[in-house]
């Protein structure tokens, strides 16, 4: 038995808003808690990309003053 068969009698509202509905009312939690862990993980990734462009910021900085005063 397909899924097309099953719902062949159905009223178009049941397919289209009854279905998502508890859908989303059973697994919303698990969507909600994979949104959270998305996006927690995109944030992490831009502080450390952040953090390590500074880091090379200040490293080439430093470098380059060092390298200047040595000129003396």
């Amino acid at each position: 038995m397909a899924v097309q068969q099953i719902f062949a009698g159905m009223p178009w509202w049941v397919k289209w808003v009854a279905v998502p509905v508890i859908a989303l009312v059973v697994f919303g939690g698990v969507i909600g808690w994979l949104i959270g862990v998305i996006v927690s993980l995109l944030f992490k990734v831009l502080v450390f990309a952040a953090l390590v462009a500074g880091l090379i910021f200040v490293v080439r900085k430093f470098t380059s003053s060092s390298s200047s005063r040595s000129d003396w």
